[in-house]
């Protein structure tokens, strides 16, 4: 395809996301269905027999790991290297808030964390549709907008709907009927309510760019987080 410069600046950048978000998910995906893990289908049980201080499985160990290193290069990425746009400022507070919420889950051993990487893949799932759609948004293509409004069903199923059904549920309610006295209660689902938050306010992006296309308002691919060029003089 041929790419204009602007793309072409901004196609390392979600080559590299598809990539990590790519086996991100596979990961994820490897650890809730094909070990012996019950997490996804019963999330309450990552407080079963919970223990402030226990061990974190190895490959438990593995994911908070990958996410960690992810996260402390992101926030260098997103201020440095990645294109400014309207939401990255958001984004710094994000990768804040994520390598907060898993660092400090580790360290302190809270349930919380245990929940956090069982949720982790959704995030990655749907992290990894928005660098899909961002490399197909890249061809100006009238028809190529089917490409990413088929990815906005899977955005809110992983974020708006597993991500509060599967996490938010197990730590704000079934943590404390597992371990009444369980530490960090409020900090870690604070910071599970704020990244909710997040997902929200990008969501209302796609519901804009969607309005657009269907208003014919957008005669290409291109991402409602950026500047215009009028805006950014």
């Amino acid at each position: 395809c041929n790419l204009q410069p602007k793309d072409a600046a901004k196609m390392p950048e979600s080559a590299w996301k598809l990539l990590f978000y790519s086996l991100s998910w596979s990961y994820g995906a490897y650890l809730l269905f094909c070990t012996d893990y019950p997490f996804f289908h019963d999330p309450p049980s990552v407080f079963y027999g919970w223990e402030q201080g226990m061990e974190v499985p190895r490959d438990i160990a593995i994911a908070y790991l990958l996410q960690c290193s992810f996260y402390g290069h992101s926030l260098y990425a997103t201020a440095y290297m990645d294109t400014w746009r309207k939401d990255s400022l958001v984004m710094l507070l994000h990768h804040v808030v994520t390598l907060t919420l898993i660092a400090s889950s580790y360290a302190f051993r809270a349930a919380g964390g245990c929940a956090r990487a069982a949720g982790g893949c959704a995030r990655a799932a749907g992290g990894c549709a928005r660098a899909a759609g961002g490399c197909a948004g890249s061809v100006p293509c009238r028809e190529d907008t089917k490409a990413p409004l088929s990815l906005c069903p899977g955005r809110f199923w992983f974020r708006l709907y597993w991500f509060p059904l599967k996490v938010l549920y197990a730590t704000s309610h079934s943590s404390l009927q597992s371990v009444p006295n369980i530490p960090f209660y409020f900090f870690f689902n604070a910071l599970l309510l704020v990244l909710t938050l997040m997902n929200i306010y990008w969501f209302l992006y796609i519901v804009l760019f969607v309005a657009k296309v269907l208003l014919g308002q957008m005669q290409e691919v291109n991402d409602v987080r950026e500047y215009d060029v009028e805006e950014s003089r």
